[in-house]
C-alpha cells in the first residue's frame, strides 16, 4: 500500500502550535491549579443579559439574523465601534472606517495577509503577544524588537526599530499581554510622532482597555495619529470570548483591501453574533459591565500580588498591573522557567514560560501568570505552591 505524501505549502513549516494550548493539555488533571491560560472568568459572563438579548434578536430580526450579510459588518454595530473609539481618542472615526472581524486573531491575520511578504520586517515589543507572532509567522515575517520598561515601550528602542523601515510597528499600549504593562500617557504622543516621522504604520492592539482597576485609560495611539494607525479592539474580554467578535479601525484608503481580503477568508463575521452583541451593548450596558469585571479582576490581581509578596523568594521580581489579566515574573538570571514549569507541575500548579513571547528568542528566566480565571481560594493555594516550586528549583 502506497503512503500518501502531501505537498504542503512552504509557509506551513513556519506555523507552530500554540504553546498555551499545548500547556492546557498538560493541566487537565483535576488537582492542577492553572495560571497558564489567558481566559476571562466565566463568573464575568453576563449569562442572563445575553439570554434576554438572544430572544430580542430573533423577535426583532427574524430570519435575517440567520442569513448571509455584508462583509463590513452590521451597520449599527460599526457605528457603535466608531463612536466608542472616537470617544477614547482625539480623532473622529466614521463607520466606514470599521470592519467587524471574527475575533481579534482574525484581525491580526488579515493585517498580516495585507501587509506581509516572505521576509517582511515587523517591529514588536519584547516580550509581545504570542498569538500575533503565530499569525505572522505563517506569512514568513521577520522581526525587529523593541525593549520595554515600567512605562511600556522605550522610545529609543522604538526609534531604532523604526529606522529599519518595518511594514508596521505592533504595540499593546494597555495592560499588555504578557507583561501587564501600561504605556504611559506621556509616551503615547511621542510614539505617534516617531511613527509619523519615519512613515511606519502603527498597529494598536487594544484588547484589554476596558479592564482598568483605577478607571484611568489614556487616549488611544490612534487618536494621536489616525491616518497612520490601525486600531484593533474586541468584545472577548468584556462581553464573551465565545462570540468571536472584534473590529479593525483603519484609514479608508486601507479599508477596501482589508474587506476584500476578509471576503476570501470567511465572507463575513457571524450575522447572528453581531446582532446579539449589539442588543447586549445598546443602552450603555458594556460600560457598566466592564466596571463589574474590572472590580472582580482587580480583587484577584491584588490577592495574587499579596501572595507573591508572601511566598516568592526576594530574588524574584514581577510587574504590578493596574488592569488587564496578567502578571509578568522575572526569575534570577540563572534560572530556567521551562525547568521550573516541570517542578511546578509536580506541585500541581501551572503557568506559561516566557520564551514564546519573544520574537527572536530570549526570556528563558521569565513567565506569565493569569489572575482573571481563578478564584481567590485557588489563587491563595496556587501561589503558595508556586512559591515552593521556585524555592525547590533554586
Amino acid at each position: 500500500m502506497l503512503t500518501k505524501t502531501w505537498q504542503l505549502a512552504e509557509r506551513t513549516t513556519h506555523i507552530k502550535p500554540s504553546v498555551i494550548r499545548e500547556i492546557l493539555k498538560l493541566t487537565q488533571r483535576p488537582n492542577i491549579i492553572s495560571f497558564a491560560g489567558g481566559l476571562p472568568s466565566p463568573d464575568a459572563f453576563p449569562l442572563e443579559h445575553i439570554q434576554a438579548a438572544s430572544q430580542r434578536v430573533l423577535e426583532k430580526y427574524g430570519t435575517s439574523a440567520l442569513q448571509y450579510s455584508t462583509t463590513e459588518g452590521f451597520p449599527q454595530l460599526r457605528e457603535w465601534v466608531a463612536n466608542t473609539v472616537s470617544s477614547r481618542g482625539r480623532a473622529t472615526v466614521t463607520p466606514d472606517q470599521v470592519l467587524i472581524t471574527s475575533g481579534s486573531q482574525q484581525a491580526l491575520d488579515l493585517i498580516g495577509k495585507v501587509f506581509l511578504d516572505p521576509g517582511s520586517l515587523v517591529a514588536v515589543e519584547s516580550p509581545t503577544y504570542m498569538g500575533a507572532l503565530q499569525a505572522w509567522n505563517a506569512y514568513q515575517a521577520q522581526y525587529t524588537t523593541m525593549d520595554m520598561d515600567e512605562e511600556g515601550v522605550m522610545l529609543a528602542s522604538l526609534e531604532a526599530a523604526l529606522r529599519r523601515s518595518p511594514r508596521f510597528a505592533y504595540l499593546l499600549p494597555n495592560y499588555q499581554n504578557p507583561s501587564g504593562l501600561m504605556l504611559s500617557a506621556e509616551c503615547r504622543q511621542e510614539v505617534a510622532k516617531l511613527a509619523q516621522r519615519y512613515g511606519v504604520p502603527l498597529l494598536e492592539d487594544d484588547a484589554y482597555a476596558g479592564l482598568t482597576f483605577d478607571g484611568n485609560i489614556p487616549p488611544t495611539l490612534h487618536g494621536y495619529a489616525p491616518d497612520n494607525t490601525i486600531y484593533v479592539g474586541t468584545f472577548s474580554k468584556t462581553l464573551a470570548p465565545g462570540l468571536r467578535l472584534a473590529w479593525i479601525v483603519a484609514d479608508k484608503s486601507l479599508m477596501g483591501k482589508l474587506v476584500e481580503t476578509k471576503q476570501g477568508t470567511d465572507l463575513h463575521t457571524s450575522s447572528y453574533g453581531q446582532l446579539l452583541a449589539y442588543e447586549c451593548i445598546e443602552g450603555g450596558f458594556l460600560a457598566e459591565h466592564s466596571r463589574t469585571i474590572s472590580s472582580l479582576y482587580g480583587e484577584r490581581c491584588a490577592r495574587m500580588l499579596a501572595g507573591m509578596e508572601q511566598h516568592f523568594p526576594a530574588e524574584v521580581t514581577w510587574t504590578r498591573p493596574t488592569g488587564g489579566m496578567f502578571i509578568w515574573v522575572t526569575l534570577p538570571q540563572h534560572m530556567s522557567a521551562q525547568k521550573l514549569f516541570e517542578v511546578a507541575l509536580e506541585q500541581e500548579v501551572a503557568f506559561v514560560p516566557g520564551t514564546p513571547f519573544y520574537a527572536n528568542g530570549g526570556g528563558e528566566n521569565t513567565l506569565r501568570l493569569n489572575f482573571s480565571s481563578s478564584s481567590l481560594e485557588k489563587i491563595d493555594v496556587g501561589i503558595e505552591r508556586l512559591g515552593k516550586a521556585i524555592r525547590a528549583a533554586m
